[in-house]
């Protein structure tokens, strides 16, 4: 089976917790401090090896697709004007070696859907799924998809990142089940879409980075729709399980759910104290605004 080269970054979403942000611009273009979410996991699976990058878009996702293409105008105002290390910047958005692929998802139905939305450009090779709401940040080390690639590359199998999270908070997660009970990388005997505290079989839930065989689509295809006719990428990772290995990573690094308002806000601060143009500045405005909270 071949590499990892293709990554799919389901988009089609219509980000309603940001709004009104994203009446107008989509959530994936929301900043943290200079770059769009889009481009932190862009720049994720350039660093895996990705070389085909498929967006599945909706109506108002146009921005997205501006974002990685050449700006002529920008480019000439800014080689007008000197400006060598914006130009740079600007020109490098997404490396030349890199294809941008956008398909549109008719209808919002599902994760699921979203991925399948994507089977004839990924054809019969292993490809990775990306949701640029989960930014991953690893910045001692090895990237996160790139951690799940060579996962894949000695396996040759779908691998799943997760990560241990409280249990009164499985109900917002797919949560696996495994063989064993520590471990990186574990083999996955089952996955179940929010369930109950109570009733999780673990802690140890899906996070936004996928790595899947080509015959995931097969179980999608197949897939009875849930409530609101949505094909859910969980239910046809459970029945993938039934013919194939499917492993469990729990990654290096740190999550922030940039699909909330909080997880998007401390994602922010801590990308901003480490940004080299604003970090001194910035971390002694948080001492002082700290200090002034304190004294009140």
């Amino acid at each position: 089976m071949k590499g990892v080269s293709k990554v799919v970054f389901p988009v089609a979403g219509m980000g309603t917790r940001f709004l009104p942000a994203t009446k107008a611009s989509p959530k994936e273009m929301l900043p943290v401090v200079d770059k769009p979410l889009i481009q932190y996991a862009v720049e994720e699976a350039v660093a895996a090896g990705a070389t085909d990058l498929v967006f599945i878009t909706g109506r108002t996702k146009r921005a997205i697709e501006d974002h990685f293409d050449k700006a002529y105008e920008l480019e000439t105002e800014l080689v007008a004007r000197g400006k060598a290390a914006m130009l740079e910047v600007v020109r490098n958005t997404v490396p030349s070696h890199v294809n941008c692929i956008y398909i549109r998802q008719p209808e919002a139905l599902g994760l699921g859907h979203a991925v399948l939305c994507a089977s004839a450009v990924v054809g019969d090779e292993p490809f990775a799924v990306m949701l640029a709401d989960d930014l991953l940040h690893n910045p001692e080390g090895v990237p996160v998809l790139k951690q799940m690639v060579d996962v894949y590359n000695y396996h040759r199998c779908s691998v799943l990142g997760t990560m241990n999270v409280p249990r009164e908070d499985t109900r917002q997660y797919g949560i696996v089940s495994t063989e064993a009970q520590s471990g990186a990388v574990q083999r996955m005997t089952g996955i179940v879409e929010k369930p109950d505290p109570a009733s999780a079989p673990t802690t140890q839930a899906v996070v936004g980075r996928y790595i899947l065989t080509p015959r995931i689509f097969d179980h999608l295809r197949t897939l009875t729709p849930g409530a609101g006719g949505e094909l859910q990428l969980t239910d046809a990772i459970a029945s993938l399980l039934k013919e194939e290995a499917v492993l469990a990573h729990q990654y290096e690094g740190v999550r922030y759910d940039c699909g909330s308002k909080l997880g998007y806000l401390k994602a922010t601060v801590e990308f901003g104290l480490r940004h080299p143009e604003v970090q001194a500045d910035f971390r002694a405005y948080l001492e002082g605004r700290f200090a002034a909270s304190l004294a009140a």
